[in-house]
């Protein structure tokens, strides 16, 4: 489960999450009214004095450990300390702190969307806004991000992404490009000390990505997409199987495709292409472990990195919009 962290700190039910001015869906978190530094994004989230460490894990008498057992804890801003992972000897773990000064240093500051803490602390994030807006077709606005995040538990290295969002559904829209790098990683046996510049020289501060981004947007923009090659390309995609259970899965999808395909805020774009792939990114997003089960973090981060699969599968329906265009 994604879920946002919750918990009692001096008898109030609170959650590690905090979004600046716009509040999240879930309704969970602080919403900043003001901009806030990254020590009082930090501190808002809850975020702060976790002092992540490693520990090693004794062998309880009579039993023999091949090699030694480490593990990661944290002091709970609930209180107490927790366990949150089992790691290697050379395992390094790094603060938030040192997360969120990371992402000040590739833009030299920046302003903090968002910030907090889902799978009960081991996974970490924060989005700075970056002064680039995209615009795709006439209309069409996508705010740009970027994305720090990290896991606590050996899972996940310190990355830092680039992410457009379009605004009227804040779907996220991260697609893999030949060419352009949109992610860099610190891998948790790594110093941090001298990645910044690495890391800006990698990422170009986003712009060849972007710049790709847009070409790769306006092109689907142009090719137009009736509502019946929208059902074809549905059947395409996911063709149902001979089961039951198949056919019933498919039924859900397609009657949850088309509610997207004909909603408002597929409106601006219908029609085309990239009208297409929104809807279909929009499922993939929201109606399989998203808004349903309440279980997802706030959508400018819900993506940073930590589900491969889903990554995949967003590249997936982009290359399958495309073939489907083309013939």
């Amino acid at each position: 489960m994604d879920a946002i962290e919750t918990g009692t700190i001096d008898g109030q039910n609170v959650a590690t999450f905090v979004s600046f001015r716009e509040p999240a869906w879930h309704g969970l978190g602080t919403v900043l009214e003001e901009e806030v530094d990254t020590q009082g994004m930090l501190s808002a989230a809850h975020l702060d004095n976790w002092n992540v460490r490693v520990e090693p894990v004794e062998v309880p008498e009579g039993y023999y450990a091949f090699k030694d057992q480490f593990r990661t804890v944290r002091t709970s801003p609930f209180g107490g300390s927790d366990i949150l992972g089992y790691v290697g000897e050379r395992y390094k773990p790094f603060q938030n702190e040192e997360l969120f000064a990371f992402g000040d240093a590739l833009l030299d500051g920046g302003r903090w969307e968002t910030g907090g803490s889902i799978k009960n602390g081991t996974k970490v994030f924060g989005s700075l806004a970056l002064d680039r807006t995209s615009v795709v077709g006439d209309d069409d606005v996508i705010e740009n991000y970027l994305l720090v995040s990290t896991s606590h538990d050996g899972s996940a290295a310190i990355q830092a992404s680039v992410t457009p969002v379009r605004v009227v559904c804040a779907n996220t829209l991260n697609i893999a490009l030949a060419g352009a790098k949109q992610t860099f990683k610190v891998r948790h046996t790594q110093s941090m000390q001298g990645r910044v510049q690495a890391a800006r020289e990698a990422l170009a501060l986003a712009d060849t990505y972007l710049d790709l981004w847009e070409e790769e947007m306006e092109i689907l923009t142009q090719a137009d997409i009736t509502n019946i090659q929208f059902e074809e390309l549905i059947n395409t995609i996911y063709a149902p199987n001979d089961t039951k259970a198949g056919a019933t899965r498919f039924q859900k999808r397609h009657d949850t495709l088309w509610d997207i395909w004909t909603s408002d805020t597929i409106k601006p774009v219908f029609g085309t292409a990239y009208g297409a792939y929104n809807a279909l990114n929009e499922e993939l997003m929201w109606n399989r472990g998203g808004r349903g089960d309440n279980s997802m973090e706030n959508v400018s981060a819900s993506r940073s990195g930590f589900n491969p699969v889903w990554n995949a599968e967003n590249n997936g329906l982009l290359k399958a919009v495309k073939q489907f265009v083309t013939v």
